[in-house]
């Protein structure tokens, strides 16, 4: 149980596999107003940025699970750079389906709906670890701008139009779940940069170190292509943000 090679080569320098910075997150925590002892379950939580820095920062305590054991093996390895490994613990698991020991204050899945097949099954899932009055955090994609035809979308590596929203309707959803949106902090083309430009030089300088790999003809298929793809349409149509929510 693992995320493909190509996934942790592609990200294998991130603290954050999302278009959102490390000075957003700090926004968002800022944000939430997080009181020390806040118990957090992070859901596919990757290499533990989240929850590191605001045990660092805010004194939350929390449990992240993620299907790497590459990310897993980093987030713990972040916690004990930080100081904060008796506050956060990381668990190799699959995360759909995983629900806390005991319910939390803060639940959160931040760009990986797909463990609940979607924002609506996924808010249900993080809903069985939530504490009544808590906060839940989802990350999700969405449309800046409506693409022109299925082929634009399938460019910014949807599988077609009706995977994402805009904006306006991704709030409209999490209100129509039952839920009210009480923050939110959006990915800009620049936070975007920073997550996808990192990616190609993490895969040049993979294919430096392994020109003999089996997987070296597909990094170097995406080396060449992704650049001006992502320039040309996911730069443009996709947004990202992080969204609070709390049950009506």
């Amino acid at each position: 149980m693992d995320l493909p090679r190509i996934f942790t080569i592609r990200e294998s320098s991130h603290r954050i596999h999302n278009p959102l910075t490390a000075a957003k997150f700090a926004t968002l925590g800022e944000a939430l107003h997080l009181a020390p002892g806040t118990r957090v379950l992070d859901l596919a939580s990757g290499s533990g940025e989240m929850l590191c820095t605001w045990a660092r920062d805010h004194g939350i305590t929390g449990t992240g699970v993620d299907i790497s054991t590459a990310f897993t093996e980093r987030a713990r390895a972040r916690a004990a750079e930080l100081g904060v490994a008796d506050r956060v613990e990381f668990v190799h698991g699959d995360a759909s389906g995983h629900v806390a020991d005991q319910p939390v204050e803060l639940a959160a899945c931040v760009g990986a709906t797909w463990i609940g097949n979607g924002v609506a099954g996924t808010t249900e899932l993080l809903s069985r670890s939530l504490l009544p009055g808590g906060l839940m955090l989802i990350g999700e994609p969405y449309w800046r701008r409506t693409p022109q035809d299925e082929e634009t979308a399938k460019a910014c590596h949807a599988t077609g139009i009706s995977d994402f929203l805009l904006l306006p309707e991704l709030i409209e959803q999490f209100q129509d779940l039952g839920y009210d949106v009480v923050e939110m902090v959006l990915s800009d083309q620049d936070s975007w940069d920073r997550y996808a430009a990192a990616q190609w030089l993490n895969l040049r300088r993979w294919l430096d170190r392994n020109p003999d790999d089996e997987l070296a003809p597909e990094v170097r298929e995406e080396l060449t292509h992704e650049p001006a793809r992502y320039a040309r349409f996911t730069r443009e149509y996709l947004g990202w943000g992080v969204f609070a929510l709390m049950k009506r």
